[in-house]
């Protein structure tokens, strides 16, 4: 009954803070995230920006603590007490967290300072690149649009779906007469709803997909432009009409498989919520062995996926080529691209975690000053603008991220391909290479 409680009052909060998590978690977050891609572009910025953020991330971390923490206090010291004891302890919990978090943060930052600092010259790449075609930024942009788009049509069938089931009314067994009403669906029409949430999956991936394609297109045209002041921002729409004509099937090809090992990782999770019903343990361990399984086979064709897309952007070959080249580029340079791919992904993982946390922060402070006498706790509607907030976030920074990686794999190529004057590679970005290289000779010879 506590739990239930618990769960009926977090669906009123978030009900009743609906339209500040819109404002907080879609509104500000694309303001927050569109304003640090632009300073991430800006060269001379780049390092105060990184630095910056990763400070400012640590320090939202002990503030949010400390003014959860106080709070707590006042809640505890006022007379009569307004706020119930599990408030006050959830509120101490939470800030004794966020200290924590805070902490292994800074102890992060300081063993990888020097990683930090290396990487940093990669990223600088990938802001040149940003800095020459800008309205890469604003992209993410047309994959909200397209997926909300998508997510109008399909919610329309879905419900459409949804009420055709046939009412059943069966009897709750407790002492008053209590009646509750289902829906009750045959199998061709659970099918349907299966071919539903396939297409949920496949037309989520396939965005995403061509999206990698169009951004990995134009880095790739920067990077193998010897009078890169020929790339501007038309670049973007040159790229859009290439994979639009040429690319899609690649896309397409890919997507799908991802969107088959999602939809056989929803099986498999409804069959765990049937072997919980039933109380089978053995079938609830193996269902979770094989969730894992999924799981990891999910992030490794994703990971394939994405550079068989750069590959196709860089050479213009299908997807099974892309796929079987960039893992054969992978294992010839798995060192070099594993190292400067981690430290590349922490620094952009930084600026997720600094726009989601600046942007439940602020919302936290709001809802607290705002509509602290109605609601339960503030824990339920921040925990929603934080996963709003992330999911864009992601977007911005994926950008970024998708620059980042081409740059790497259009290195190594045109390494392979070149050799002295012929390369592409700048002189900054092929120094801190061979820098990179010479650190990781040391640390190897000094473990030797």
């Amino acid at each position: 009954n506590q739990a239930k409680q618990i769960w009926n009052n977090l669906y009123g909060d978030i009900f009743e803070a609906r339209y500040l998590i819109v404002l907080f978690g879609l509104g500000a977050s694309m303001v927050v995230g569109f304003v640090y891609t632009q300073l991430l572009r800006i060269q001379m910025l780049l390092g105060l920006v990184v630095w910056g953020s990763i400070f400012t991330s640590i320090a939202i971390f002990f503030a949010c603590g400390a003014y959860a923490f106080v709070t707590a206090n006042e809640w505890r010291d006022a007379d009569p007490q307004t706020q119930s004891d599990y408030n006050i302890s959830a509120a101490k919990i939470f800030s004794y967290i966020l200290f924590v978090v805070g902490g292994i943060a800074i102890v992060i930052t300081v063993f990888l300072r020097k990683q930090i600092q290396l990487s940093m010259a990669c990223v600088r790449a990938a802001g040149k690149s940003m800095s020459a075609m800008p309205t890469m930024i604003l992209f993410p942009f047309v994959q909200i649009i397209g997926i909300a788009a998508f997510l109008v049509i399909w919610l329309y069938y879905a419900v459409h779906l949804a009420s055709t089931g046939e009412i059943s009314t069966k009897d709750v067994p407790t002492s008053a007469n209590v009646k509750v009403r289902t829906f009750v669906f045959d199998d061709f029409t659970k099918q349907c709803g299966w071919y539903l949430l396939f297409c949920a999956f496949w037309t989520a991936a396939f965005i995403a997909a061509v999206g990698e394609i169009v951004i990995s297109m134009c880095v790739a045209k920067w990077y193998f432009s010897r009078d890169k002041r020929r790339v501007g921002s038309c670049t973007i729409f040159a790229c859009i009409k290439d994979t639009m004509r040429y690319h899609l099937g690649t896309a397409a090809f890919g997507s799908f498989i991802i969107a088959v090992t999602q939809i056989v990782r929803a099986f498999v999770t409804s069959l765990q919520k049937k072997a919980k019903e039933l109380d089978n343990k053995v079938g609830q361990a193996l269902l979770c062995a094989c969730q894992c399984c999924l799981w990891c086979f999910e992030k490794v064709i994703k990971f394939l996926n994405k550079n068989a897309y750069i590959q196709t952007a860089i050479f213009g070959t299908p997807f099974c080529k892309s796929a079987r080249e960039a893992f054969s580029l992978i294992v010839r340079n798995a060192g070099k691209i594993a190292s400067i791919t981690y430290v590349s992904t922490l620094i952009l993982f930084v600026g997720k975690v600094f726009i989601s946390a600046l942007t439940t922060g602020a919302g936290y402070v709001y809802l607290d000053y705002k509509l602290t006498d109605q609601l339960y706790s503030t824990a339920g509607p921040c925990s929603v603008i934080f996963v709003l907030s992330w999911f864009i976030s992601n977007m911005f920074m994926s950008v970024f991220d998708m620059s980042t990686s081409t740059i790497l794999q259009c290195f190594v190529a045109d390494e392979e391909m070149f050799d002295g004057d012929e390369c592409y590679a700048e002189g900054e970005l092929r120094e801190w290479l061979d820098d990179f290289d010479g650190e990781e000779k040391r640390i190897v010879g000094r473990r030797d």
